[in-house]
């Protein structure tokens, strides 16, 4: 059975997705990364980036929520796509992973979370979330999924950054861009969208960004005072 180490944040929310729709058997492994869970030895082992999610499919590990998808769909042959659309799976999925989820992560970071307001990098990281939120527009328009006919990876990825727009740009984001909200209306009316957002309800993870929280989310910004305690 799939052990599927969890927080209920865009990434890990994706692979929820996948599980749910290809209806797989796992157990949940909960990871409280406000409580800095993420950083203890024994989840390192497996993942040293110190991250969610990850899974470990009956001792094959895997982490980073784009690549559980495509080992999950080439090992399943499930929402893979067509062979002829390889190439643009691959990309568009790539395209997620370097640039929609870490630039809106990064506009939701410095508009909510940083401890000073900063104009240019919420200028700088909002801009770029809106600038690939139209390129997903625009590749909706004449599409019902991002490779066209078929519900792929690229959705279930694209649908985890997606369903958080509102910290990212705002409440009402999607209404600058109508492909992108006709296709997010489409895919979050799938039942498999409601079995993925029960999972982990009944687990009760920390939600006050305390500086507990602050420093387990973000301990680089905390680097000066790890080397002197190395050193005292």
């Amino acid at each position: 059975m799939i052990k599927f180490y969890f927080h209920p944040t865009p990434n890990p929310m994706k692979v929820a997705l996948f599980l749910a729709e290809a209806e797989l058997p796992f157990e949940v492994i909960p990871v409280d990364t406000m409580k800095g869970e993420q950083h203890e030895q024994a989840f390192r082992a497996i993942n040293p980036n110190g991250k969610l999610p990850a899974i470990d499919d009956d001792g094959t590990v895997v982490f980073d929520s784009n690549a559980i998808l495509l080992y999950l769909a080439d090992k399943h042959g499930l929402f893979a796509g067509r062979p002829e659309d390889r190439g643009a799976l691959l990309s568009w999925l790539m395209f997620i992973a370097s640039g929609l989820g870490p630039y809106s992560g990064q506009a939701v970071h410095f508009q909510r979370a940083a401890p000073e307001t900063v104009d240019y990098a919420i200028n700088r990281y909002r801009r770029e979330a809106e600038r690939h939120y139209a390129i997903l527009d625009a590749r909706l328009a004449d599409r019902t999924y991002f490779l066209g006919d078929d519900y792929t990876i690229v959705d279930i990825a694209a649908w985890g950054w997606i369903d958080r727009h509102t910290p990212v740009l705002g409440p009402d984001a999607l209404e600058a861009y109508p492909n992108l909200k006709r296709w997010f209306d489409h895919i979050n009316a799938r039942p498999a969208v409601a079995k993925a957002r029960d999972i982990g309800t009944d687990i009760t993870f920390k939600s006050e960004r305390d500086e507990v929280a602050m420093r387990a989310l973000f301990p680089q910004n905390y680097a000066e005072e790890l080397v002197e305690a190395k050193a005292s």
